[in-house]
């Protein structure tokens, strides 16, 4: 049976990618960091990888806005390769600032796609300051909503992860955020709308969306931070917003999800 490889891309700034390496690893698949320049000089192929991950962190130190020098990097430098992979029919994880750069590089929310089904580089939608205007560090409840999305396949209709961002208000225009939500491309939501049950002020209390396959997708919240009981701040008491008793966080589905798609589709 195949063995997912999964790219975790790293620059200046990346915070999360061991934790996002090691979330992969729990989850049954083969990873490799990689700084960008190994992509760009050629050094390393994307082709040979099933999954990219791109990890939460503060990407050229969010120097500008938040995730935009790395966006402008993938989308200018590594636009061919990226093209493939999504024709492909790969998959592509974006946590955090890795959401902020999806979003920044057109991949997300990819509400329009091009011929041959690869979302136009267009930036169609933001993460915004805060509405607290302050960087804010928490737990969240989410919300799964119903939609395409590889990554959340079965999952609970609750789910609680940590939040750690200052530019996380997810808004779009009002086309954008209608296609939206007539594509089933909201993937979480925040539980509650008011402060700080929705961290950032997100329109929609969007937390998370995918592109319209569900290959793509991107979120503030940090499914890695949680992969097991001990990760919870309570976890003496609780472990989830279900209450399991499972040693797995509620985190670890979204990783054994995708690798769980590459090995039934042999990709």
């Amino acid at each position: 049976m195949l063995t997912p490889k999964v790219l975790i891309l790293r620059t200046a700034g990346t915070n999360c990618d061991v934790e996002t390496d090691a979330a992969f690893q729990l989850a049954g698949a083969e990873t490799a960091l990689a700084h960008i320049q190994n992509l760009i000089s050629g050094k390393i192929d994307l082709a040979d990888y099933q999954i990219l991950a791109i990890p939460g962190g503060f990407s050229y130190g969010d120097d500008i806005s938040a995730g935009i020098l790395l966006a402008v990097e993938m989308k200018h430098k590594l636009t061919d390769a990226l093209n493939k992979f999504v024709a492909d029919d790969k998959l592509i994880l974006g946590i955090c600032n890795g959401f902020q750069v999806l979003v920044r590089t057109g991949l997300l929310p990819g509400v329009s796609s091009s011929k041959n089904g690869v979302p136009e580089m267009t930036q169609q939608a933001t993460l915004a300051m805060n509405t607290s205007a302050k960087f804010e560090c928490r737990w969240v409840d989410l919300a799964t909503q119903e939609s395409p999305c590889v990554f959340t396949k079965g999952i609970n209709a609750e789910i609680y992860l940590p939040v750690a961002h200052a530019e996380g208000r997810f808004t779009a225009p009002s086309d954008v955020l209608e296609k939206l939500e007539s594509n089933n491309q909201i993937v979480f939501r925040y539980v509650q709308s008011e402060y700080p049950h929705n961290p950032n002020g997100s329109d929609a209390d969007i937390a998370g969306v995918c592109d319209t396959t569900g290959r793509i997708f991107g979120l503030m919240p940090h499914p890695e931070r949680f992969l097991m009981k001990w990760n919870h701040p309570r976890w003496t008491r609780l472990v989830g917003t279900s209450g399991s008793s499972s040693e797995a966080g509620d985190g670890l589905a979204i990783f054994k999800n995708a690798v769980n798609y590459v090995k039934s589709h042999g990709k």
